[in-house]
């Protein structure tokens, strides 16, 4: 069934980066639809990323903690039993709940919800392909927010069963005894705790000499450290030359500098990073240019295509495959389409591992500083010395803060430890601002808390 209907805006994905924009445009007087191919919105972040994987994170993290941390509080319990299928459900029913409010707001903010595959079909035309037939969607404006899709290196093609992109670690219906990660991101190492925390033996096998390459070094190290305390076995410096699946098991060819092997384990989940989803877009014939070396779309500062008219943000641009950044450059370039100033700062995007200890990091790291001769002075304070963080017996890790040395202004802050996801929001909030590491320290922090180290470590800056 054939149907035409004209817009302001509309928006290709209602992931973060999509139903952020649409919600911004709609506020902005703009009539706009959005197109979704899956059944529910949401994007890979809630339906198959970011909060499935933090359900069970968190889920396995209790079931750890109720094994092995209750006894320290002076807690008596019996046998402690994991319900996997429980577990599972759970994680579905945050995402259902989740993924309702996304369609609730679009729907509050009347904007149309199209389902459907989205092609660009020439200027200011979006065809949509669906069960019931295709339409052609009209615009002026044109904001393509697909995403991304799993890498699948040559040599380690996903299966779904034995050769797993991370979509299928999210929904295993049993333990792996011996679980095997391609990868040593951030990806990896939190789908690796939620294994090894179920009683999976987790191997991760990373071609560079260390795990979680973008960290700040000294942040890494100490993560990397813990890791392995928990269980984790690193297999760093070697490639994977190939893996096959037979009887339930994979093979996996791995060579290093000392000697070629074979590894075998009952899953193996490949998670060497992410591509941009610009497939079946019809993006040469819109004349939107992509960089061929990384498959992402070239954008300038407002987010522009090189076809007018046309927006790219989130995973599709370059940058960090993050949510909280597609957002932002959802709602930028939902108030630059509006005729408002609209823009991101890229040196303020916060990125965190769900590992536990959690880490989190902004701005620049103390490498980096380096290697831009910099000059800067770093404070440090761990969390061993934060009473709150020691009556809630987490005291592992610390706050890192870099200044510049003469203006002392923030220049990049890295935590490792409990709660550091939300720590974090402080010290972007003092580089969007321009802060000191003086006017951190110098701001009372409530006590007890764990923020306090974060206070702590900007006085060690002039210490």
């Amino acid at each position: 069934m054939a149907e035409n209907s004209s817009y302001d805006l509309v928006i290709i994905g209602s992931g973060p980066g999509g139903y952020v924009a649409a919600v911004r445009a709609a506020q902005l007087g703009l009539k706009t639809a959005c197109v979704e191919k899956w059944p529910r919105p949401g994007g890979v972040c809630l339906n198959v990323g970011c909060i499935p994987s933090k359900a069970l994170l968190d889920s396995s993290e209790h079931f750890h903690f109720a094994r092995t941390g209750l006894a320290g509080h002076g807690i008596t319990a019996g046998e402690v039993r994991m319900d996997l299928a429980k577990m599972m459900a759970r994680k579905e029913q945050v995402v259902k709940e989740l993924t309702d409010n996304v369609r609730k707001l679009l729907e509050t903010h009347k904007v149309a919800l199209v389902p459907g595959t989205a092609k660009l079909a020439g200027r200011q035309r979006v065809e949509v392909a669906s069960a019931e037939g295709s339409r052609t969607l009209t615009a002026p404006n044109i904001i393509l927010a697909t995403g991304s899709e799993p890498l699948a290196p040559a040599g380690l093609a996903f299966d779904g069963k034995t050769i797993l992109s991370s979509t299928e670690a999210l929904r295993l219906d049993a333990v792996p005894e011996r679980l095997g990660i391609v990868g040593g991101g951030y990806i990896g190492l939190e789908l690796g705790s939620v294994w090894l925390r179920l009683g999976a033996q987790v191997t991760v096998i990373e071609m560079l000499p260390e795990i979680a390459p973008t960290l700040d070094g000294q942040v890494r190290r100490r993560l990397q450290s813990i890791l392995k305390r928990q269980g984790f076995t690193f297999r760093l410096g070697t490639r994977v030359k190939r893996a096959t699946a037979a009887n339930g098991r994979a093979a996996v060819e791995v060579e290093s500098d000392t000697a070629t092997e074979t590894l075998e384990f009952d899953a193996l989940l490949v998670s060497v990073g992410r591509r941009p989803l610009t497939r079946g877009l019809g993006l040469e014939a819109a004349g939107v240019e992509t960089d061929p070396q990384t498959g992402c779309v070239r954008v300038d500062a407002s987010l522009r295509t090189s076809a007018p008219g046309i927006y790219a943000i989130g995973d599709l641009v370059p940058g960090p495959m993050l949510a909280h950044k597609a957002s932002a450059e959802g709602r930028a370039a939902a108030e630059i389409i509006a005729g408002q100033p609209g823009e991101v700062n890229y040196d303020a995007i916060p990125a965190i591992v769900y590992t536990a200890p959690e880490v989190a990091g902004v701005g620049l790291t103390e490498e980096q500083v380096k290697e831009r001769r910099i000059p800067y002075a770093t404070g440090v304070y761990p969390f061993a010395g934060v009473g709150r963080a020691r009556c809630l017996g987490e005291t592992e890790g610390f706050v890192k803060l870099i200044a510049h040395k003469t203006t002392d202004r923030l220049l990049g802050a890295h935590i490792i430890g409990a709660r550091a996801a939300e720590m974090i929001a402080e010290a972007v909030i003092a580089l969007e601002f321009g802060a000191s590491a003086e006017d951190i320290a110098r701001t009372v922090h409530a006590h007890p808390t764990f923020s306090e180290a974060v206070m702590e470590a900007a006085a060690a800056v002039r210490a």
